[in-house]
């Protein structure tokens, strides 16, 4: 006998879509026959897993029951324990023995009595935890069970679902209290999880597949046709409607309770994950995203993707229709999806990151996939065009710039929650970043440096044979605060600025260990290249005149003011967050390697080490050089040993030889002032006082001169026209002078003291101020001061 059709009105909306789907047209319903075998042979193997059920349960009834008579025997023995100890206790204690014995006795019984009791809470626990499993794996079946034949509802689903999480919820507690209270107890939990794991195997993709039915009956995803134009992000686009806020009675409902019931098996994984996770590996449970959340993006993606693929050659188009669709639907994340999260009491969870952070992923994902490899095969394909290669480098840096552009907007839309991102490695920076793609793919990131480094260099190369930027005057726009006053040319502002364009575009990169590394192939080389630069003028400045110019000093001059202002600067972004950060290893820690002033000089201790010894280098330099020349003027007056015997009234004139030499010191000293920074030069002044003083004190001092009253008179001169040189730039010249000054105070002075003796102590020397003579010298100095009566 044929059954009649059901009313449609008594069928589910499951129901409904199945006929929907399958029987559509005429030939559908020829093909019936071929369903209705299909259903009947599904319908069968559900009966069958039905009755395995079943037997299952009705194995579990008996260990229960077995389980309850080993229970009550136990108890029948205690009860009968007690009963001979209350027997036993009734009758006089007629020794010390027979107490000593019921002393044992009851410590035997004491911890009979623990044992059973942690055997009946073991029982107790067990029978639980098999009921509760056995609700679950109840509710999990039904849901299994549902057919056409049955004509679930909707709410029938859900209700049933809801009844498994609300379960699983419970057993989840318990097993938490387990593990606390009878760690030992590991087997029992092992074997719940491995029930819990099958039941939840079933029921989360369950729970998935009628959430995404329940989303494509709400029109999710919405059209993107308004957005496929040739320009994306036009104003002019007309507005698309969010399904989420335009659902109503029953359809809402219905959304809702899917949300809910999705969150709640997500927190309750994360609860598992956690406990079972616990004490052994504390970081390897990362938060995951948020399911619902997923759900929303994963259809858009696959839809955008087919606009995507007219856009290959267009990347921009991409970012601006991601951006759009990110932008168009976050306020309905805050509005209506946050509540059901916080409702769902799953913590830690934002809906605007979580949506912000899945279209990011997805446009990460379709660029690792599509994009990048089309440029990797152009720039490592043997033997190809030069200049699809350089289009290709061309097209992978406006990648970049698109990359970071994007972040930079979705990250700003983040911000707006109120809330502040936190810049974790491989947390909240790495899921908000498109340039997470080369967390993956290190080797993209070394190909990218190589191709920023490749262009930034190309770009220095011009400025850095460009003369007119060795220059010091007519600087307008230099990142040097005190470059006028530090007297650097302009081609140190240049390359800093080079620089710290090529450094900014490696910010956003959310991995420090891969930031670091761009920063070191990058930053490395260009300050290199700017060192090359600085030692090559040097060079060839000393091989044209051997320094002896003044334009050759001039330009050495020039290149150490800016090997200092780049120094100085280069140490002052050292010190900033973003690079102190790679200084430190993964538990946070100063990774020094021994050498302690490496920290302070952060990623480029070696880049700074070398531009310090640069400067000393020719430093050192300047000052040989200009005492060269000194000497050389100087032969003639240090030969001229008969100038010390003169008479008094012979000595008021300057030795004109000293005079030319002093001319010729001050007016490099001159040129040097000009064009030296002021702390360098101060280094050459120094220096060369310091040549100067060995010079005169060993030629003159120590030449053996015969000094008489007007050839001390004369020295004295000399000296005050030299320590006058040196006046214009320190308040007691002669305090730089050491050696010279206290042997010119020894000839002045020991004049009393000389006549009674060769010999000065020391005390006599103290209190004279001379503190830098050996003995030998002073003895040498007044052997040849000469005395006339």
């Amino acid at each position: 006998m044929t059954r009649p059709i059901p009313p449609h009105t008594s069928l589910s909306s499951h129901a409904l879509y199945f006929l929907n789907s399958h029987l559509s047209s005429k030939e559908d319903l020829d093909s019936a026959p071929n369903l209705l075998s299909e259903l009947r042979i599904q319908s069968d193997a559900l009966d069958r897993t039905l009755a395995g059920l079943n037997e299952e349960l009705r194995s579990q009834l008996t260990r229960h029951s077995s389980f309850s008579n080993r229970i009550g025997s136990l108890f029948s023995n205690i009860h009968a324990q007690l009963e001979d100890l209350h027997h036993s206790s009734a009758r006089p204690q007629s020794d010390g023995r027979l107490e000593r014995g019921m002393g044992v006795e009851l410590q035997a019984l004491a911890k009979e009595v623990a044992r059973v009791e942690t055997v009946r809470n073991y029982a107790e626990t067990a029978l639980k935890l098999d009921t509760l499993v056995g609700d679950v794996e109840d509710a999990v079946s039904s849901t299994m069970t549902r057919t056409l034949r049955k004509h679930p509802t909707s709410k029938d689903l859900e209700d049933m679902r809801t009844v498994a999480l609300k379960t699983l919820k419970s057993t989840e507690d318990v097993l938490s209290s387990v593990r606390k209270k009878y760690p030992q107890w590991a087997r029992l939990i092992s074997a719940v999880d491995h029930r819990i794991d099958r039941a939840l195997a079933i029921l989360r993709p369950q729970a998935i597949a009628d959430h995404r039915t329940l989303l494509t009956s709400l029109g999710w995803p919405p059209p993107l046709s308004t957005l496929s134009s040739s320009n994306p992000d036009i104003k002019g686009s007309a507005p698309v409607q969010n399904p989420l806020f335009t659902m109503q009675g029953d359809f809402k409902l219905q959304y809702c309770e899917s949300f809910l019931a999705l969150c709640g098996l997500q927190e309750l994984q994360r609860k598992r994950k956690t406990r079972q996770l616990e004490g052994q590996y504390k970081d390897v449970f990362l938060p995951q995203p948020l399911w619902v959340i997923e759900e929303l993006v994963n259809p858009i993606s696959i839809a955008s993707q087919r606009h995507f693929s007219k856009w290959i050659e267009k990347p921009e188009y991409i970012f601006a229709l991601v951006y759009k669709i990110t932008r168009d639907y976050v306020d309905s994340m805050d509005d209506l999806l946050q509540p059901l999260v916080d409702e769902a009491m799953l913590s830690g969870y934002s809906c605007r990151e979580e949506w912000i952070s899945a279209m990011v992923s997805s446009l990460s994902t379709y660029l690792a996939k599509e994009i990048f490899p089309i440029y990797i095969n152009q720039l490592e394909e043997e033997g190809g065009d030069n200049a699809i290669q350089a289009q290709a480098r061309i097209s992978w840096l406006n990648l970049i710039d698109l990359m970071i552009a994007f972040d930079k907007r979705v990250q700003s839309l983040a911000a707006h929650s109120g809330m502040t991102l936190s810049l974790q490695e491989d947390g909240n920076m790495q899921k908000m970043s498109s340039l997470a793609v080369f967390c993956d793919r290190p080797d993209w990131l070394d190909l990218w440096s190589e191709i920023e480094l490749n262009d930034a260099l190309y770009k220095l190369n011009a400025q850095i044979e460009d003369d007119r930027n060795w220059i010091i005057v007519g600087q307008k726009d230099s990142v040097f605060s005190g470059q006028e006053e530090n007297k650097s040319p302009m081609i140190s502002s240049a390359v800093l600025k080079r620089l710290c364009s090529v450094i900014d575009r490696c910010r956003s990169v959310p991995s420090l260990s891969l930031r670091s590394k761009f920063v070191k192939s990058t930053g490395g080389p260009i300050i290199h290249k700017f060192l090359g630069s600085l030692r090559q003028r040097c060079q060839e400045a000393e091989g044209l005149t051997a320094l002896t110019d003044d334009n050759a000093l001039t330009k050495v001059a020039n290149s150490i003011n800016g090997a200092r202002c780049f120094e100085t600067a280069l140490v002052e972004f050292c010190e900033d967050v973003f690079f102190l950060e790679m200084g430190l290893d993964e538990s946070g820690n100063l990774v020094t390697d021994g050498d302690f002033s490496a920290v302070s000089n952060g990623v480029f201790h070696e880049e700074l080490k070398n531009l310090e010894e640069f400067r000393t280098e020719w430093v050192e330099k300047l000052s040989t050089v200009v005492l060269r020349g000194f000497d050389s003027l100087c032969r003639g007056y240090i030969k001229n040993k008969k100038q010390w015997q003169e008479k008094s009234e012979e000595a008021l004139t300057l030795s004109p030889s000293f005079i030319e030499a002093m001319d010729y010191l001050q007016g490099k000293l001159s040129v040097l002032e000009k064009g030296l920074n002021k702390v360098d030069f101060t280094r050459v002044w120094r220096s060369l006082a310091s040549g100067v003083d060995k010079f005169i004190f060993s030629n003159i001092f120590m030449g053996n001169p015969k000094f008489h009253d007007g050839g001390v008179e004369r020295l004295c001169n000399d000296l005050t026209v030299l320590f006058g040189v040196f006046g214009a730039w320190c308040l007691r010249p002669e305090g730089f002078f050491p050696k010279v000054n206290d042997g010119l105070k020894l000839l002045r002075n020991a004049k009393k003291q000389l006549k009674n003796t060769l010999i000065a102590d020391e005390r006599w020397l103290r209190d004279n101020g001379i503190r830098h003579l050996s003995a030998s010298e002073v003895e040498k100095i007044m052997k040849n001061r000469v005395f006339t009566t």
